[in-house]
């Protein structure tokens, strides 16, 4: 799991250091690694004006996250700390740019192309505010010039770090106007942006907002420090002027901006720097595809339909019976011993039509999902009772109206932002602009685990203080059904023993997974569940021939 933290514990950790190690060597650390990071970009990625595709939209940017079927290719996550987001690199610790040359010179790449990802006369530009991140874009910007890099600096206020300033024009640094970083800005291998840290109030001045804007639209890339500048570090995020990052060097720890969404996508890819800091228990945990494998039920010899486990599904209704399908698809998908449908007649049908191997008769069920597409139904006291046997219970969608008053923790409750405010009595922007305080408020109140859908998923339980977040998704997941189908997932997890907080996420991350690992668009009901690519996280299961 990749922890993060808040703003408070990430200073109060800073300061125990500074007043253990000092500043100055803390700061050092810090520019090492950032110039580290900078120089192997350098390396591997081509000049802005050989790229072959215009910036990165953000939705496909590089998640904090490798991919299964990446890491089968031989491709795994760098750490350059304690844990690391998992940037795409090959096997020398490299990221390859689309557009860079492959071989040596006179492999068949072209000879400007391979001068173009070298080090050695490359310009970057750094932007340097007044505050630490600042000195350390400036110490860094000294080694790199020491590498033979042509460095120049913009500082857009009045003050810099006077140590790192004086170490950067020694180093044969040069500083330039906003006028000539704007002018030169095309021929910048990228930016590297130390305006602003997490101590800033979200947005930028007029000045560097335009270098900003011209970065995005000129595709230079951009190397933030620490966070982009003008991001807010944590809930709420803003809509306001900030930096849009290539590569995010962050600093002891993860901050909540770059594993929550909509801030994640404008962090790009994320490399973490130990610079030897003492963090306290995260606030936020987010799951990396390990995790899931981990917890992914598998079948062994031993096992049958019932110890896999038996899902009901209490789902849809005479004007929703696609609920029902779509419930059931996720169920099957995911591997249920048994499905069996407990709702309305009319839907059954429709069920047994896509799924005959769903049994559409009561019996004995470990798991129960209520709520998904039974509309204007008024039988809430099938919610109540499946709440009060003490069993694990899924709620979704309608059923979410007819919770009792007081729940309990292996109740999973599955709403998107507008559920969860009707659920709080709030507005839906209040839920969207501080989603965290949301989740957290809604255990409170219903004494349940909560599953808030949406671009980042969040899972909460009234017995755990940290709210954790599931694997990051594509957006093809963003359409009517997504929702039924995970809550049939999650539900036949919950049936094969899985906790709620086990569940919630591994049902959130393996649809997820599938998001990313098949071509979209793909209809809710057809989901594939990579559960082969799973297997490459879990050891190997003998097999004996038969």
């Amino acid at each position: 799991m990749l922890p993060g933290y808040t703003v408070a514990q990430i200073r109060d950790a800073e300061a125990r250091a500074i007043s253990r190690v000092g500043g100055d060597a803390l700061m050092q650390t810090a520019a090492t690694g950032l110039a580290a990071a900078i120089l192997r970009r350098l390396r591997t990625h081509t000049a802005p004006e050989e790229r072959a595709t215009p910036h990165t939209a953000p939705e496909e940017r590089a998640t904090p996250h490798t991919a299964p079927e990446e890491r089968a290719a031989g491709r795994g996550a760098r750490h350059e700390g304690p844990s690391h987001p998992g940037a795409l690199r090959d096997a020398a610790g490299f990221v390859p740019h689309p557009a860079a040359p492959q071989g040596a010179v006179g492999g068949g790449a072209p000879q400007a192309a391979v001068r173009r990802t070298g080090v050695y006369g490359s310009r970057v530009l750094l932007a340097v505010g007044s505050g630490n991140n600042g000195g350390d874009a400036l110490f860094a910007g000294a080694i790199l010039a020491r590498r033979g890099v042509r460095v120049t600096a913009w500082r857009p206020g009045a003050s810099v770090h006077e140590a790192g300033w004086a170490e950067f024009l020694a180093a044969g640094g040069r500083e330039v106007d906003a006028a000539a970083a704007l002018a030169d800005l095309g021929a910048q291998r990228c930016v590297v942006d130390g305006v602003a840290g997490i101590g800033s109030r979200p947005g930028l001045a007029a000045p560097v907002a335009a270098l900003a804007s011209a970065c995005r639209e000129r595709r230079v890339p951009v190397v933030a420090v620490d966070l982009p500048s003008g991001l807010a570090p944590e809930p709420p995020f803003a809509d306001e002027p900030h930096f849009t990052a290539d590569l995010t060097v962050t600093f002891g720890g993860y901050k909540l901006c770059q594993l929550l969404e909509p801030a994640r996508s404008e962090c790009g890819e994320v490399e973490l720097v130990d610079i030897g800091i003492e963090l306290p228990e995260p606030t936020v945990s987010q799951w990396e595809p390990a995790d899931l494998a981990a917890v992914w039920p598998v079948p062994d010899a031993r096992s049958d339909k019932y110890s896999r486990g038996v899902v009901g599904l209490d789902t849809g209704s005479v004007h929703f019976p696609g609920a029902a399908v779509l419930t059931a698809a996720g169920a099957v998908a995911a591997g249920a011993g048994m499905v069996r449908y407990l709702g309305p007649a009319e839907a059954a049908s429709r069920v047994l039509d896509r799924f005959p191997n769903v049994v559409a008769a009561p019996g004995r069920v470990q798991a129960l999902v209520l709520g998904s597409g039974w509309g204007d139904r008024e039988d809430g006291g099938a919610v109540a009772r499946a709440v009060a046997s003490g069993d694990p219970v899924l709620v979704d969608a309608d059923g979410l109206r007819h919770l009792p008053a007081r729940g309990h923790a292996a109740v999973l409750l599955t709403p998107h932002a507008g559920e969860l405010a009707r659920l709080l009595g709030v507005e839906r922007a209040t839920v969207a602009a501080d989603p965290l305080a949301a989740v957290r408020a809604a255990v409170d109140r219903t004494g349940c685990t909560v599953l808030l859908k949406g671009a980042t998923q969040y899972v909460a339980s009234p017995l755990d203080d940290r709210l954790h977040l599931a694997l990051p998704g594509s957006a093809w997941t963003a359409q009517a059904g997504s929702g039924d189908v995970l809550a049939g997932i999650c539900g036949t997890l919950l049936a094969a023993g899985l906790t709620t907080v086990a569940a919630a996420l591994a049902g959130a991350s393996v649809q997820a997974l599938a998001a990313r690992t098949t071509p979209g668009p793909v209809p809710p009901q057809d989901v594939r569940l990579p559960v082969v690519g799973l297997q490459s996280f879990l050891p190997a299961i003998p097999v004996t021939p038969t």
